[in-house]
């Protein structure tokens, strides 16, 4: 596999830059990712074939969460500190303002490609087709109950609508620090909750109150955080045939003669229906990079412009192959141009 070559200016202002805050910048052999449990299998993919193409050591992939590896990434400059951080949201003006107050000013921000966000259950259970405002009702902690904000009383899904199965409501999902529970709130909560009249009016009578009622998960039992590792979601459902569980679309995917999609709005999530947006459950897939660990960090460089080739990240590529979608060609071309040089991440800098 071809890779692009870097300067050796780049390099060695890169190798000032860490040799400021450590002494000894090579003493870490292997690269250190961290962040989305969404990225974690694209990054590891990445990182198993880097070792196959180079024979150089895997990248160390740590599933961390979106927020608790922005956390851990933000934390400094040095070979004591990460290299990468996977996201399934963009960073946050507050992530950035923690990071360079921490001193990593120099980061790249690498769009990879976008993912669905499933509701999926047991082959072995009874298809489902639910809409935003049922999912709204199935899992938030105040819901409209004849004109009132009250309680979450629904323990069953037929209790929300007869046509639903008479089934109690358990649904395993992801931990407040997990950009999949982000994206979750963004996209289905707050969407479902809209569809209530007395919740909408909020959110020009009472933003604040309004946001507590679409984005506060229940805490009394049917939603059942279930940490960030998404594999052992995967597992329950496949023992319990009552269970739903929430995650991104490249598990279901991974995990299709075990598991199935539970309709969203009368859609499936699949490749095409993701890529066209006609599945209206998805979102974007990032990862952060350190500038100033470039050149220093042994293999970095290469490692990140083999993450974003064509054969990996590309129509077709190896993180197709797993179920990520892959970005329109002209967008991989953009993003290839600036993780290859390092363009600077200024989104919140005015």
């Amino acid at each position: 596999m071809k890779f692009f070559t870097y300067t050796s200016a780049f390099a060695i202002a890169a190798a000032g830059v860490l040799a400021a805050g450590a002494a000894n910048a090579q003493s870490r052999e292997q690269i250190r990712i961290v962040g989305s449990s969404t990225v974690f299998p694209y990054s590891q993919a990445a990182s198993e074939e880097y070792a196959a193409q180079t024979g150089s050591p895997a990248p160390i992939v740590e599933s961390t969460g979106t927020g608790g590896g922005m956390q851990i990434f933000c934390e400094g400059v040095g070979p004591q500190t990460a290299d990468m951080t996977g996201a399934s949201r963009a960073m946050t003006a507050s992530e950035w303002d923690l990071c360079k107050s921490n001193g990593v000013t120099d980061i790249t921000e690498a769009l990879i490609g976008s993912d669905g966000l499933s509701l999926a259950h047991s082959v072995d259970a009874d298809g489902m087709n639910l809409t935003k405002a049922q999912i709204f009702q199935a899992l938030a902690s105040e819901v409209e109950v004849d004109g009132e904000i009250v309680a979450n009383p629904y323990t069953r899904w037929n209790e929300i609508d007869s046509s639903l199965p008479d089934m109690e409501i358990v649904v395993l999902g992801p931990p407040p620090t997990s950009g999949t529970r982000d994206a979750f709130v963004e996209l289905v909560m707050h969407e479902g909750c809209n569809e209530f009249e007395t919740i909408a009016a909020l959110e020009d009578a009472d933003e604040d109150r309004w946001e507590e009622v679409c984005s506060r998960m229940r805490q009394d039992g049917p939603f059942v955080e279930a940490g960030e590792n998404d594999n052992l979601i995967v597992q329950r459902l496949q023992q319990d045939t009552n269970a739903l569980g929430i995650f991104g679309y490249s598990f279901l995917y991974e995990n299709q003669d075990t598991l199935k999609a539970v309709s969203v709005e009368g859609v499936d999530p699949t490749f095409d229906t993701i890529a066209d947006g006609s599945y209206s459950v998805s979102r974007p897939l990032f990862f952060y990079v350190k500038n100033a660990h470039r050149g220093v960090i042994p293999g970095l460089q290469e490692f990140v412009e083999l993450y974003v080739s064509e054969d990996v990240m590309g129509s077709g590529g190896l993180l197709s192959e797993r179920g990520m979608v892959p970005l329109p060609e002209a967008r991989r071309e953009q993003t290839r141009e600036n993780v290859v040089n390092g363009a600077a991440f200024t989104r919140y800098d005015g």
